[in-house]
């Protein structure tokens, strides 16, 4: 099945107010620019995402919270973004804050069709006893918290209860793609891509270089075409860096 679509806009235009997304890449590097644009000409708002960070201020996710198009989010990292900050502290955005490896298994177990898991990270913690503020008031009290979670004990172990994740759509980069769907990551630009990936009922992937099908190794594929349903050429994204530092 061909899977390529003409444009990002055509590829993301039935994703609707409120739709949950799982979106791919680490800081700003993998991240889906050319389809995450095209959702913001879209108008697209009350948006749930669960990426590892919303972006910067400029780029990413942030485009889009920057347009207060994102009523919620999950990730595990939010140091780079200071409209989140004001927005999660004025009660405008919902958090759920994820120990980096629990989302990312959070992210796996829902691609696999396992709908919990059990782990240890975050025992002991309001990651497992709950209270962690996921949405603030307007006078700075918490108005939703997070919930007390399962503990079990396994082999004299103590474990949490993790519910899996999956997403209405899922948004991913890849450098390589053939129009069957199958995709190949450049190096560390993978991160969460493949996860997000296999999360989204409906996957969409944006790619560097599009080939015909046969043309890529099936050993080098990281993630198989049945895990994604459209294909978007997006040629010369500039890769971005949160902080470039050279000798003085």
């Amino acid at each position: 099945m061909n899977k390529l679509v003409s444009s990002a806009s055509l590829a993301v235009a039935d994703i609707p107010d409120g739709a949950s997304i799982a979106v791919g890449g680490f800081g700003l590097c993998g991240i889906p620019t050319t389809l995450i644009d095209a959702i913001y000409e879209r108008g697209s708002t009350g948006l749930v995402t669960v990426s590892n960070n919303c972006g910067v201020d400029t780029a990413g996710l942030g485009v889009l919270l920057g347009a207060k198009r994102i009523a919620r989010t999950t990730g595990s990292y939010v140091g780079e973004n200071k409209e989140f900050e004001r927005q999660f502290l004025s009660g405008e955005l919902e958090v759920e804050l994820v120990p980096q490896g629990t989302l990312a298994e959070r992210l796996r177990a829902g691609g696999a069709g396992i709908p919990a898991f059990y782990t240890p990270a975050g025992v002991g913690t309001q990651v497992a006893e709950g209270g962690l503020p996921w949405r603030y008031d307007d006078a700075g009290g918490i108005a939703v918290a997070s919930p007390v979670k399962e503990v079990r004990e396994f082999d004299g172990v103590t474990y949490v209860l993790e519910r899996a994740i999956t997403t209405d759509f899922a948004l991913v980069h890849a450098r390589y793609g053939d129009l069957y769907g199958n995709l190949i990551y450049h190096e560390s630009a993978a991160n969460f891509n493949p996860l997000c990936a296999a999360a989204g009922r409906i996957t969409i992937a944006e790619v560097e270089e599009v080939v015909e099908p046969g043309e890529l190794d099936p050993a080098r594929v990281h993630t198989p075409g049945i895990f994604v349903h459209r294909v978007v050429h997006a040629p010369g994204v500039e890769k971005l860096i949160e902080k470039r530092t050279v000798r003085s």
